[in-house]
């Protein structure tokens, strides 16, 4: 495994993104929490997802809902088949951490399981740049750590590739969430097998 986390995260989508989610995979949870952003939504809203993978479900379904959609992801593989699976959308091969846009671009952020593939010490400033891309009232949508842990996985999801994690425990990320100007309006422990993450959202920006 290379030293280096984001070649991990990048190398282990381009090689099981199909393993990761079909075309046309709708989880429910996703959806229940997209039909909560829509509520917070202006119509044809500019909204970022970061960290979208091949743009299913989160970008198609906020796409046919009517709203301009950037995608972000690190992996090649993934956004090519964004391209071709929502391609009403925006697409861009980036690293979130690095990634740059003008203050006040976007009425909406989503962020699901993606935070938590990148190093800890540059989550914080990630979310508060994403503080500062939101527009005035407008939301984030995050699953983020609910517990601390940092750690790899050879053979993840049955294949050759490896995957990497990095997360800080909830009242971490909510310290971090709430210095980057943002009201935490809903905020839940969503399990996973022997585990699970934090979810919030929306997030309301402070005007």
């Amino acid at each position: 495994m290379t030293s280096d986390p984001g070649e991990v995260v990048r190398r282990g989508y381009d090689a099981v993104s199909y393993q990761y989610r079909g075309d046309d995979d709708m989880p429910e949870q996703y959806l229940a929490w997209l039909d909560e952003l829509q509520d917070s939504l202006p119509e044809r809203a500019d909204v970022l997802d970061l960290g979208c993978g091949c743009g299913v479900p989160v970008a198609r379904v906020l796409d046919e809902r009517g709203h301009r959609v950037t995608g972000v992801d690190i992996s090649g593989v993934q956004v090519e088949r964004a391209r071709r699976l929502v391609p009403g959308a925006t697409f861009m091969q980036a690293d979130a951490t690095t990634v740059s846009f003008p203050d006040g671009s976007f009425d909406a952020v989503v962020c699901l399981y993606a935070l938590i593939h990148m190093p800890l010490d540059a989550q914080p400033a990630l979310i508060e740049r994403i503080g500062r891309w939101l527009r005035p009232g407008g939301v984030l949508l995050a699953t983020t750590g609910a517990r601390e842990w940092t750690g790899g996985e050879d053979g993840w999801l049955g294949g050759d590739a490896s995957m990497w994690w990095s997360q800080a425990d909830a009242a971490t990320y909510r310290a971090w969430i709430t210095r980057a100007g943002l009201d935490i309006i809903h905020d839940e422990f969503v399990p996973e097998g022997d585990s699970g993450h934090q979810f919030s959202g929306p997030l309301a920006e402070i005007s």
